[in-house]
């Protein structure tokens, strides 16, 4: 499930303008609303995360954080664990977002989010333990 930063960001750079320019209005259907977004963790820069954490509502189930070659994306990377390479292969499941909101909807990433580059996390109940 390990994709090239480079490439990714690209893609879903203009899939995150599009959607969030409003060409894509009524698109996706945030399981969180932005009023219900709150500072948990701040300061982290972006991330990618698919559809079935922000959409479907689903824990993040496996997350890794690779080296960055733009300041603004932190390297993160979130998943249920129950996308198939197919979902994963197609641009409109996963979206850049801040870091914050991602722990929004999961919490419990927020004790890793400083975890090196190369760190890797599946998920274990309610915590995760490095892989």
């Amino acid at each position: 499930m390990r994709l090239p930063s480079s490439l990714i960001f690209c893609v879903l750079s203009f899939v995150c303008l599009s959607s969030c320019s409003g060409a894509d209005q009524g698109m996706k259907k945030f399981k969180l609303s932005a009023d219900e977004i709150v500072p948990i963790a701040t300061g982290y820069g972006g991330c990618f995360a698919t559809d079935h954490i922000t959409v479907d509502g689903k824990k993040v189930g496996y997350m890794y954080r690779e080296e960055s070659d733009r300041p603004e994306d932190s390297g993160w990377r979130f998943f249920s664990a129950d996308e198939t390479q197919a979902y994963v292969d197609d641009p409109e499941n996963t979206m850049i977002y801040d870091v914050n909101t991602i722990a929004n909807y999961d919490r419990a990433i927020v004790p890793f989010l400083d975890a090196p580059p190369g760190s890797r996390f599946g998920r274990v109940g309610e915590t995760f333990v490095a892989e």
